[in-house]
């Protein structure tokens, strides 16, 4: 029987020399793979008191949803900056190369609500360390926070330490 790992296609030397991209659209595309995938991210739920997920553009939509669907919960896009039409608050957050700014709606969580925030993949930490500060910044207590895959080698759960974090798949290096 396969693994979760086995539908993840590792391309050797993406997108520079000495990096292995970790491909979900391998999992995504087959349909074991994908059930596989939700259900095991799922898993890691149970047994948590919660209100509401938040899952950020794009890749946390995918995985997010399905799981609100099936637990019965509202989820909460988060989005890039300009991309949601209501009020909104933002973040600005470092990435490698630059920063970027996240969008939530003033509206979507309620003080006091438990939030939990699913991503697919944690890397350095710096877009979920800046969801959190989002979620807080209205209210919420971030839960939980779930990914399918974390690249241990970039310490990104070092950055979210003072959160409950899981993933489905760990891979030591980059």
């Amino acid at each position: 029987m396969k693994t979760l790992k086995d539908y993840v296609r590792s391309i050797p030397d993406f997108p520079e020399q000495g990096i292995i991209f970790r491909d979900i659209t391998s999992v995504l595309q087959d349909r074991d793979g994908l059930r596989m995938s939700i259900d095991q991210m799922q898993q890691l739920l149970d047994g948590i008191d919660f209100d509401v997920i938040v899952g950020p553009e794009s890749r946390g939509f995918i995985f997010g949803m399905p799981i609100a669907y099936n637990l019965y919960k509202p989820f909460v896009p988060i989005r890039k900056k300009g991309k949601l039409p209501g009020e909104t608050i933002e973040m600005e957050y470092t990435l490698e190369y630059g920063t970027a700014s996240i969008e939530i709606h003033k509206d979507s969580i309620h003080s006091g609500q438990k939030v939990v925030i699913i991503d697919d993949l944690i890397a350095t930490g710096g877009t979920i360390e800046a969801i959190t500060k989002l979620v807080e910044q209205l209210g919420g207590e971030v839960v939980k926070i779930i990914f399918l895959m974390e690249l241990e080698g970039l310490n990104g759960r070092e950055r979210l330490r003072n959160y409950s974090v899981d993933s489905v798949i760990r891979y030591s290096g980059k």
